[in-house]
């Protein structure tokens, strides 16, 4: 009788700790999901701040924390932004703006002040963890000089923070793909000969010191517009594969391709196992006629996608680099209509001025890419096929008609005759008219020199003929 007692005794206990234990690993595996799902995004995001109808710092930093994002990457180091993110968790990242950057290298003295009034004001309770001295350099005028002091103005604000204590804050540059001579296929990728010795040698050497990233800017719209590829291919999805002749990795998608050519381009100098991040991607929601694809379903999948291969555990890298996490941040917050060039350059953005998306978008990566909304068919991923003109936009007042006017009849005396008094274009007498084919005549002229239809934000294209019987508008055949 005891045996038996002893024997249902031990079968209980025996099952209770069963049940505890199931239950304690359904308990852990239920918080280890809510944990997940309650950290911020490994995703950053590009707060950048050129438009006149931007709302303040303090609502756009709100805005950036409804998205979920887990990094803010400021063009600057503005001290209200940096004041009002030592109230959140986001991790930061500031910039050395391009024109500061001669004068920091020169003198430890001039760096120190810019490392006490920029971080150490803020630092810690604003979680910085990225400094990048000057963004995309090789574009500005003075890039001889500034492309000779960016690494010892590096050097001197590493030098600054160390002796401050601070060891946890990389420091690095953001270069675009523009410093690559080529990158097709990604295994023939090489710098710029011109850059080369004065730059990337002292800038991998420095990266690689420090254990700091490469950051590059990359846009694979700008390289899917300029190249007969497949859609699908530079918006992650499709069938589309791509193998190197060299190396026989397969590329499934464009982004993959462009950050394996950086990879392959520092290994030819040297420096194989320089980690890389990237500071800038995106997809353009809009654009000018002339701009195919630029549209909001696709600038919506590129980043849904984008965000989805890199919050991935475990990381999936590249076909270089498989398994490795990859710092990102998109490219950016809000549209900003300040920007000059095409129109892509100002609809970048994932949000209206007042908070509202542009379209949905999950920062986490959690969710689902068939949970969201369906968006608008686009109709200009075919390139548009007829004439177009350029003509200023609705709502400029009658002195900025007049400024641009005046720009465009200043260049050549061709370009606005036909305004002159007893001409075909002289009637109707108003400067809206005279400013009308002025630009569009302007524009029609200088177009293959890279003139965009813009003004300084008085212009825009259009399909429609803004010309009459009497008065033939110069316009462009696409």
């Amino acid at each position: 009788m005891s045996l038996l007692v002893f024997f249902l005794f031990t079968i209980l206990v025996f099952s209770s700790s069963c049940c505890s234990a199931t239950r304690f690993q359904h308990q852990h595996r239920y918080m280890q999901r809510k944990i997940t799902l309650d950290l911020p995004s490994k995703i950053g995001i590009n707060y950048g701040r050129q438009g006149n109808n931007l709302p303040s710092p303090y609502q756009s930093i709100n805005f950036i924390k409804s998205i979920k994002a887990g990094h803010v990457k400021l063009y600057d180091a503005d001290p209200e932004s940096l004041t009002l993110l030592s109230q959140t968790n986001l991790y930061v990242t500031i910039t050395v703006p391009n024109h500061i950057i001669t004068s920091l290298s020169t003198n430890q003295t001039t760096a120190e002040d810019w490392v006490q009034t920029n971080i150490i004001r803020y630092y810690p309770q604003t979680r910085i963890r990225f400094v990048l001295v000057g963004n995309e350099i090789l574009s500005v005028e003075d890039r001889r000089n500034i492309t000779a002091n960016v690494v010892p103005a590096m050097r001197k604000i590493v030098t600054s923070l160390r002796a401050h204590g601070i060891h946890n804050i990389k420091v690095g540059t953001a270069l675009d793909m523009d410093s690559l001579r080529s990158t097709f296929p990604p295994s023939n990728s090489t710098f710029w000969e011109d850059i080369a010795g004065p730059l990337m040698f002292p800038l991998l050497k420095f990266l690689n010191g420090t254990n700091s990233y490469f950051f590059i800017n990359l846009q694979p719209y700008l390289r899917w517009s300029r190249m007969n590829m497949s859609l699908d291919y530079a918006l992650f999805q499709g069938n589309s594969t791509y193998t190197d002749p060299q190396t026989g990795l397969v590329y499934r998608n464009l982004l993959d391709q462009m950050l394996d050519s950086v990879i392959f381009a520092m290994t030819k100098l040297g420096y194989p196992h320089i980690r890389i991040a990237i500071s800038e991607t995106g997809w353009p929601n809009s654009g000018d006629i002339d701009e195919t694809g630029a549209n909001i379903l696709n600038a919506a999948t590129y980043n849904r996608n984008l965000i989805k291969k890199m919050t991935a555990i475990p990381p999936i890298g590249t076909p270089a680099r498989p398994g490795l996490a990859i710092p990102t941040f998109v490219f950016s917050l809000f549209d900003e209509n300040r920007k000059s060039g095409s129109g892509t350059r100002r609809h970048y953005g994932i949000l209206h001025p007042d908070g509202t998306p542009i379209y949905d978008i999950d920062f986490t990566g959690q969710k689902p890419l068939t949970g969201f909304n369906p968006l608008p068919k686009p109709t200009n991923n075919v390139p548009y096929k007829g004439i177009v003109w350029c003509v200023p936009v609705e709502g400029a007042s009658e002195a900025q008609l007049e400024e641009a006017l005046r720009m465009a009849c200043g260049r050549s005396n061709t370009t606005c005759a036909a305004l002159a008094p007893g001409r075909e274009c002289y009637e109707p007498v108003s400067v809206y008219w005279h400013a009308s084919y002025a630009v569009s005549s302007y524009w029609a002229e200088f177009r293959t020199e890279n003139v965009r239809c813009f003004f300084n934000g008085l212009a825009r294209m259009t399909t429609i003929n803004p010309g009459n019987d009497r008065c033939k508008f110069p316009g462009v055949t696409l």
